[in-house]
């Protein structure tokens, strides 16, 4: 699916790929949803991704954390006229070359989640995440600057990543899991 450019593709792209993404999930066995995720004899698979998520927890928890920084982007920046006086998108400790370590902060934050727990948090967050993209305009969400704290971005440029376009990885991520259950 190509990426979204308008307010209507992005709602239509995100909820297919969300649906797609639970169906996915939903139709796994117990085997594959209880065997740990293991890439290691993979080569292809060397972005740090594929050894940090074990399971599906890991990777619907990944998807509801930057969920709520996508919530908390247009929140924290409510009221800013300028780019000088902007919050981040990602919170001030980490940058896009050490976002990494975020994500790593993010797993061990959540080892003690459960399956269901992480179900039920990724549905709530993905809820919320199309109600703040439906309250935005087209031209608010793919105008690039419309906002002076989404810097050389539009903000729906964020709701794509954080919402489409992350449920096309997860749903990669946890076929290629379903592949290894199968061999």
């Amino acid at each position: 699916m190509p990426r979204p450019h308008t307010k209507e593709d992005l709602l239509k792209a995100a909820q297919e790929n969300y649906d797609s993404l639970m169906k996915l999930i939903d139709g796994l066995s117990e085997t594959e949803l209880n065997t740990p995720f293991d890439f290691s004899d993979q080569p292809s698979k060397k972005e740090a991704h594929w050894s940090r998520d074990k399971n599906v927890r890991d990777v619907l928890i990944h998807l509801y954390e930057w969920h709520q920084l996508l919530l908390n982007f247009p929140k924290n920046n409510e009221g800013v006229s300028d780019k000088k006086s902007a919050i981040a998108f990602l919170p001030s400790e980490y940058s896009w070359k050490t976002y990494g370590a975020m994500n790593l902060m993010f797993w061990n934050r959540h080892q003690e989640t459960s399956l269901e727990t992480a179900k039920k948090m990724f549905a709530q967050s993905h809820a919320a995440a199309m109600k703040l993209i439906k309250g935005y305009t087209n031209e608010e969400l793919f105008t690039k600057k419309y906002f002076p704290w989404t810097g050389n971005a539009a903000l729906g440029d964020y709701c794509v990543s954080d919402t489409s376009s992350h449920y096309e990885w997860a749903i990669k991520k946890i076929k290629a899991h379903k592949k290894n259950c199968g061999k």
